[in-house]
């Protein structure tokens, strides 16, 4: 033990040995542990498993755990002591280990495969490296760790289970516009498979915490997920519900906090939470009530502390931190709310997860962040304290994973269908994808990106987007310069004639910065710094030139609520939004076509008022038809008296020849 200027003792908490579960068993026992405990229950495999936590949920929707996946020694350990089935430790980045382990289930019927694979957002240069990962299950020879969630998949595809849960942070989908979600969901549909891709609130299901979650569920019986109903904010689990039952520990600066085992006395009254945590646990005794020692200033500051007092707010002569750099270092729950997210970071310092009593001046011991993570008091981790912290930061929330496995259960009598089923959304875009295809003929042909569309019509869409122009007149301007590849003088005068304002004419004048410069569109970066695009603009024009991307304009987001009837357009565009826009955009090549033409339906069609619902190329999937739009009133509108009609953007006259 050492005191360094840490001003504490620094030393390690004891190691904690776990006894493995009584119907825990190794591979070479499987087929009679399927023979015996896991005969007529329905089997799940959980890879990346940490811990447990997703397992647990597993559990508690009605699985048995056949086979747990990680590499991390210590966790494992805690997932055998805690679960029946195999705790295996593997590394899925090696195409072997999977071999091995498809062999190893092999005797099984494995009903469902969840997991939470770590995913790193991808940059757009890498995204044809996806596709090749994909397609060739994950195997690449000169980094096969690096893109764990293709290993992931193909552990599903040589499986086949009949429901996949896989569970990650919401950045594995708003940091690349959804791209690997998309193409995860496009290789599942091409199995058979109906899928949801849902950002869930923790806290909606249960969970004392702000905590939200990217959810990806599939199923190849039928195309239902039903999810329990949402907790109201007034019926979530608070802090006080979570914790407030443990034994209060004394606080002595410096001195241990807690210990391995305290005695426990069941309060009169215990909060529902409490009840459920509380299940099968030594009814006098509470495990790992313990947490790391406490500065005297860190005590003294503890104390002072409320839920709102800022870092900034602390005594200047308290402070070790530069509070203009550290505005949030230290943060003191409140008894009334939820806790913050409980991360792995836990593990580093306890100063975000400060404990609500001012006269427990210390952090949240293992139990209260276990309790926090929804992991019941019977349920112990191995290893050091920082290990256990380091496991339940890391681990999904069992209340998270039961509401989740609850919407993959089987329905009825239904089985899984020969061949597999063709989901609803995948005939959408195939109708989307063929409405778009012939919009490429029309007059509309400068919306959609596809071998006709040259980076420089691409450009001159781009820097006149925004300008409030007819569709005539932006037509008429960008026939100019249909057909050709790079920007004469000439050209660039006859776009400046045409140009019906003198805001329209202002932007063109910005294209003079690549007159004669035909190398430069090969280049999609040059193109965008010389033209200086602002971040709209250069959206598009990736877009028009091919690029997979979600362009999450108005009018694209107001198409896909609609679709999906939901209001997503206007509360959490940039999340919920998103996750309807993907379904319609789907993943593949024809998705940035798809992209495209869901914004000139948006603009065209299924405007904000008044939408034109009878000429909507996707008005028979549409759930909000009904209430948005009457035909007899739209007709009236139009003058059209029943007859069909289109607006000028979306009529199909003969194709215009191009000028060079």
């Amino acid at each position: 033990m050492r005191r360094q200027h840490y001003e504490v003792p620094l030393e390690r908490s004891d190691y904690l040995e776990l006894k493995r579960h009584r119907n825990s068993c190794k591979p070479e026992n499987f087929g009679k542990w399927l023979g015996g405990f896991g005969a007529g229950k329905r089997l799940a495999v959980d890879l990346f498993s940490g811990a447990g936590g997703l397992s647990l949920g597993l559990e508690r929707a009605g699985w048995a755990v056949a086979a747990a996946v990680d590499f991390d020694e210590r966790a494992l350990q805690t997932h055998a002591a805690n679960f029946p089935g195999m705790s295996l430790h593997m590394d899925l980045g090696n195409p072997d280990e999977r071999d091995r382990l498809v062999d190893m289930l092999a005797p099984a019927k494995i009903d469902l495969v969840a997991g939470g694979p770590p995913c790193q957002p991808f940059s757009r240069a890498g995204r044809s490296k996806i596709r090749s990962l994909v397609e060739h299950h994950g195997r690449d020879p000169h980094d096969r760790r690096k893109e764990l969630w293709s290993a992931y998949l193909d552990v599903v595809k040589r499986l086949r289970p009949r429901a996949v849960l896989m569970e990650n942070v919401p950045d594995m989908g708003l940091g690349d516009d959804f791209f690997v979600v998309r193409t995860i969901e496009e290789q599942l549909e091409d199995m058979g498979y109906a899928t949801q891709v849902r950002l869930v609130d923790a806290w909606k299901y249960g969970v004392p915490q702000h905590r939200k979650r990217l959810i990806l569920l599939a199923r190849n019986d039928v195309e239902r997920f039903e999810w329990r109903q949402e907790l109201e904010h007034d019926q979530r689990t608070t802090l006080r519900d979570a914790i407030g039952d443990l034994p209060v520990l004394p606080v002595v600066p410096t001195e241990r906090v807690g210990q391995r085992e305290l005695p426990y006395d069941e309060p009169s009254e215990l909060s529902k939470f409490a009840q459920d945590m509380r299940k099968w646990a030594r009814k006098d005794r509470v495990w790992d009530h313990m947490t790391r020692r406490v500065r005297k200033d860190d005590a003294e500051i503890f104390s002072s502390m409320d839920s709102k007092t800022l870092y900034s707010e602390i005594s200047p002569e308290l402070q070790r931190y530069k509070a203009d750099h550290f505005t949030d270092k230290y943060k003191k729950l409140d008894w009334a709310d939820l806790s913050r997210s409980i991360t792995a970071h836990i593990a580093k310092d306890g100063y975000w997860y400060i404990h609500p009593d001012k006269d427990q001046p210390r952090t949240l011991t293992v139990r209260e962040a276990a309790r926090v993570q929804t992991f019941p008091d019977r349920f112990r981790f191995a290893g050091t304290r920082s290990d256990a912290f380091r496991q339940i930061g890391n681990a999904v929330p069992p209340l998270l994973g039961e509401a989740a496995a609850e919407a993959l259960l089987p329905v009825g009598d239904e089985q899984q269908t020969e061949g597999g089923l063709q989901p609803q959304w995948r005939t959408v875009r195939r109708d989307l994808t063929a409405w778009a295809e012939g919009q490429r003929e029309s007059e509309n042909w400068y919306q959609l990106p596809g071998e006709h569309m040259s980076g420089l019509q691409a450009a001159v869409v781009a820097i006149l987007s925004g300008t409030r122009m007819q569709p005539t007149q932006l037509a008429a301007m960008v026939e100019v310069v249909r057909g050709r590849t790079s920007l004469s003088k000439a050209a660039l005068e006859a776009l400046a004639a045409a140009a019906p304002t003198e805001a329209a004419k202002a932007r063109v004048a910005r294209l003079a910065a690549v007159i004669g410069k035909s190398s430069l569109w090969s280049d999609e970066e040059k193109v965008l710094e010389h033209l200086k695009l602002k971040p709209a603009e250069a959206t598009l024009y990736r877009l028009l030139v091919g690029e997979d991307l979600l362009l999450v304009g108005q009018g694209a987001l107001r198409v896909a609520a609609r679709l999906h009837g939901s209001d997503s357009d206007r509360t959490n565009r940039l999340s919920d939004g998103r996750v309807d826009l993907v379904k319609l955009v789907g993943a593949g090549e024809d998705a940035p076509l798809r992209m495209a033409a869901l914004r000139l339906i948006g603009s065209s069609f299924c405007r904000a008022k008044e939408p034109l619902c009878h000429a909507c190329p996707l008005s028979k999937y549409c759930v909000a038809r009904e209430s948005v739009s009457d035909d007899l009133f739209t007709d009236a509108l139009t003058g059209t008296h029943g007859r069909e009609t289109m607006p000028t953007q979306a009529r199909e006259p003969g194709r215009t020849a191009g000028r060079r």
